[in-house]
């Protein structure tokens, strides 16, 4: 038996947890390793640098964002329409998708690294850099910006070796770089005494690892046979893939637009305060990269389920997609609510892993870690409801939940609720945005969910109907 057949019977016939588990824990997995780039960056500058690191890759952080919104954008839009179209039964259009993909992903980390190396200072007082900050984040980001390219296409290219049927391998790929990053970190910043530039390089280096595993594996991709033309830009492929990647893409680019509202919204209002504007900067980047990992977990998950629903709905097997997403929506819930009571009874202890900082530092970072995340046990529903209508090509629907809860409720919230309640309003922003975005994507799988039911119900009446042959 071929392997593409295997790879059929195994999404169409295995049992729905054990499939879940095959594909989503080496997608956790690397987006944890991906997001230990920033959080091991984190931990080692606070405890070299100080406070002001801590800030100087908050204010960095957008650029991340972005770069990982595109490449969602490609690495997600190809995955999708890849495991649609062999669902279908479409090997040779699977295969263009993919060439397709794999292009875009190479362009737009070159654009981007262009981008940024020209438009650096400007960019750094846009996402919300003060005088002191400043030089730490035109240091760090300087360097950071030639691993772009490396980082966009190592983080797309998971995706499609996942697709691929290969999820341990698109782990162990992110996960190298991942590793490499944490030694040349202690390496480069405390044996070498570079200090920031140093994490920024050892981060480079590590995307570049990633990089150079990910090409390896492509060249070698097991259910295409790749020719040139396969990645040729094609108008309509293009199209195809950016429909249903931009639910993922605009989610993190919605991150964006709202960390660096925040950057700007705490600057403001913090200097105003008792706290300053350094504080609130350095508190909210720390407690950020704690939300990368709940992130990981939830995105991962859903991203996991992607080939299960993908390919089953396809194949119209509709009582397979629903359990997945049920017992998705069920698996994101319970590790959320892990990590809700880790913010409500440890806040202290976690903030002190990421560096030193007065009492007033502590006093701010705790009380905001209790109160913006207060909602974190219902905070996986959302990614697994919008990654879910993305699988299943309703792309619209799946753009709207992606947006519900940064742009169209926290983003306002967090300009508005300040005005009436200081800095203390963007706590407060948190928990509401994170509320009816939940709600809504209830909603929303409610009525999916009962519109699957009656195509299955159709399916086999007409199935009793016909003769039998």
């Amino acid at each position: 038996m071929e392997r593409g057949q295997t790879r059929q019977e195994l999404l169409a016939k295995e049992r729905i947890g054990k499939l879940i588990i095959r594909f989503a824990v080496p997608a956790v997995m690397s987006f944890l390793v991906n997001a230990v780039y920033n959080i091991v960056d984190q931990i080692f500058i606070g405890q070299s640098v100080g406070m002001l690191g801590n800030a100087a890759t908050n204010v960095a952080f957008p650029l991340t964002t972005i770069s990982t919104a595109v490449a969602l954008l490609c690495g997600v839009g190809t995955a999708s329409n890849f495991n649609l179209e062999m669902g279908r039964g479409n090997p040779d259009k699977a295969g263009n998708i993919v060439g397709t993909g794999i292009t875009m992903l190479a362009v737009s980390g070159l654009v981007i690294c262009a981008a940024v190396l020209i438009f650096l200072r400007p960019l750094m007082g846009a996402f919300g850099a003060t005088e002191k900050v400043l030089p730490y984040a035109l240091s760090y980001t300087q360097i950071t910006a030639f691993g772009i390219p490396f980082a966009v296409f190592a983080t797309g290219g998971s995706h499609l070796i996942r697709a691929d049927g290969s999820p341990t391998f698109a782990m162990i790929s992110i996960a190298s770089g991942a590793v490499l990053n944490i030694f040349l970190d202690a390496f480069f910043i405390f044996g070498l005494n570079m200090g920031i530039a140093g994490a920024a390089l050892a981060t480079s280096i590590g995307q570049a690892v990633s990089c150079c595993l990910v090409i390896g594996y492509l060249t070698r991709f097991q259910s295409i046979h790749f020719t040139r033309a396969h990645f040729h830009l094609n108008a309509g492929r293009v199209w195809a893939i950016c429909s249903l990647g931009a639910a993922a893409c605009l989610n993190q680019l919605a991150m964006t637009v709202v960390q660096i509202t925040m950057n700007q919204t705490l600057t403001y209002y913090g200097a105003l305060s008792h706290y300053g504007s350094d504080i609130p900067l350095a508190c909210v980047g720390v407690i950020s990269k704690l939300n990368i990992i709940l992130v990981a977990f939830s995105v991962g998950i859903a991203q996991g389920c992607q080939p299960i629903v993908g390919f089953n709905y396809g194949a119209k097997n509709f009582a397979r997609v629903r359990k997945t997403y049920r017992l998705a929506a069920i698996w994101v819930t319970a590790i959320a609510t892990v990590f809700f009571l880790c913010f409500q009874l440890i806040p202290h202890e976690i903030i002190a892993i990421f560096g030193k900082g007065s009492n007033e530092y502590f006093e701010f970072a705790t009380r905001y870690l209790r109160i913006f995340m207060l909602l974190t046990f219902i905070n996986g529903i959302q990614p697994v409801t919008s990654n879910f209508f993305t699988s299943i090509g309703k792309a619209n629907r799946g753009i709207f939940i992606s947006l519900t809860r940064q742009i169209l409720f926290l983003l306002p919230l967090i300009l508005i609720f300040p005005l009436l309640w200081g800095i203390d309003g963007v706590m407060y922003a948190g928990p509401i945005a994170d509320g009816v975005a939940a709600v809504l994507a209830f909603v929303f799988i409610f009525f999916e969910m009962r519109q699957m039911k009656r195509e299955e119900e159709k399916g086999r009446f007409k199935n009793q109907a016909d003769p039998p042959k």
